[in-house]
């Protein structure tokens, strides 16, 4: 992957960035999805954000060897710390963090989101406590998907601010529109899913020392909710989850 070649997770990422946006890239790493948005010219101007050192300088290096440095600016900064208010932001990407992070990095940077930017979220794990953040805070989810690359199941969460918004526990866990649409891609992941909370389970039962009830019966109940959202495909017919 470089700033001509994004991986598929990336290149998805892209796909959601609104024409002509002002992107602040928080945790950009080499920098390489704003460099590749601006070389397309699919975008306006760029924030590459990095709070650590390694990262931030291969991101300058990327942004200099494109000659993009009037285009890009790349801030060494914690999080959303990276935007500045004169900057003009209209589009957030976080991108290949676990969900819980995410949603504390928008957290303790609430002050620097004016509630008109795009978040383009892409967490590792971790989706529901992003959601249930998003969610508080009158974000509503506009878009969801889920792929699979190098054997990983990553999920990308686009979500603008439009007033309260509820989601069921259920949609919370599973994601609201991926309840609705069950992509190829979002069943399989749920059947590898369910074998996994299967499987633990069963070691559960079998374990010499004494499992805290409330962690088995957590576990249990996601089993379920799987199982039942595995049971009807989009079309109300029943089928077996293999």
């Amino acid at each position: 992957m470089n700033e001509q070649t994004l991986s598929m997770r990336l290149e998805r990422v892209a796909a959601h960035m609104p024409a002509g946006a002002r992107l602040a890239d928080i945790g950009s790493d080499h920098g390489y999805l704003p460099v590749a948005l601006m070389r397309r010219g699919a975008i306006a101007a760029a924030v590459a954000g990095e709070v650590a050192l390694t990262p931030f300088r291969s991101a300058e290096r990327t942004v200099r060897e494109n000659g993009l440095d009037q285009r890009i600016t790349v801030r060494l900064a914690n999080g959303l710390a990276a935007i500045e208010p004169g900057d003009g932001i209209t589009a957030i990407s976080i991108c290949g963090m676990g969900g819980e992070t995410i949603r504390d990095i928008l957290d303790s940077g609430k002050a620097r989101l004016s509630g008109q930017e795009r978040l383009i979220l892409q967490p590792n794990g971790g989706e529901q406590p992003l959601r249930q953040w998003l969610m508080e805070n009158g974000y509503r989810i506009l878009c969801e998907e889920v792929l699979r690359e190098n054997r990983f199941d990553y999920e990308i969460i686009v979500a603008e601010r439009a007033g309260p918004v509820m989601y069921t526990a259920e949609e919370l866990y599973f994601g609201p529109l991926q309840m609705q649409v069950r992509s190829p891609a979002f069943l399989v992941k749920w059947q590898r899913k369910l074998r996994q909370k299967q499987q633990t389970l069963t070691h559960f039962a079998r374990a010499g020392q004494a499992v805290p009830e409330e962690k088995v019966q957590d576990i249990a109940r996601q089993a379920r909710w799987i199982t039942e959202l595995l049971a009807v495909d989009s079309t109300g017919r029943h089928f077996i989850a293999i």
